[in-house]
């Protein structure tokens, strides 16, 4: 069984949709968590070892950070077609996206958040080629694989959806938000965020 530990309107919110879109039965252990406003508190039934979200529960193993949630659901259930499999063409591509987005977007948001890519000319830079290289690729897409939607899509959709103030406009991040949003599993999982 999958159980996904999650706080409304947090980063657990994406595992939703990336569940709804794996298919698969799934349960959904509502916690609360410590907000960066201050409020909240750290749930005891929450397995995650920091007391945040997301944490998915799978047969008895923990798998937490965004990342490799994502890889372990597309790798664990093969059949959802939610990322290429080992030795696939689009393979290191699927990697690339997903590690890039715990290395350098996350980092780059946080950056733009905080106000230190307005003051520091280094993190103005990277913060640049990291919007850059994501309206690029979904620009070309219309996914971040090309034709082929991944687990990947629901980490950078997200940004999209939740953190468009830390992003420049594009219409390339419009068009893009627009595919993501028709997807049934993406309005089904809406719909279950803060139920």
């Amino acid at each position: 069984m999958l159980t996904l530990y999650h706080s409304p309107q947090s980063r657990s919110s994406r595992f939703i949709w990336l569940l709804e879109e794996l298919g698969e039965p799934y349960e959904i252990d509502y916690v609360s968590i410590r907000r960066g406003d201050g409020s909240g508190q750290a749930d005891p039934k929450n397995p995650h070892p920091t007391g945040k979200v997301p944490a998915l529960m799978h047969d008895g193993k923990l798998v937490t950070e965004s990342a490799a949630i994502c890889l372990y659901l597309s790798d664990a259930f093969p059949r959802a077609g939610l990322g290429p499999a080992v030795g696939a063409p689009d393979r290191a591509d699927y990697l690339t996206w997903l590690f890039f987005y715990a290395a350098e977007v996350e980092p780059a948001l946080i950056a733009k958040f905080t106000g230190r890519v307005d003051k520091d000319e280094r993190e103005a830079r990277a913060y640049d080629q990291m919007v850059k290289r994501f309206e690029d690729a979904v620009q070309s897409g219309p996914y971040l694989l090309g034709e082929a939607f991944s687990a990947a899509d629901v980490l950078y959709g997200s940004i999209v959806q939740w953190g468009a103030e830390m992003l420049p406009t594009r219409d390339a991040f419009d068009a893009y938000l627009g595919r993501l949003s028709a997807r049934p599993a993406f309005q089904a999982a809406a719909l279950k965020d803060a139920a």
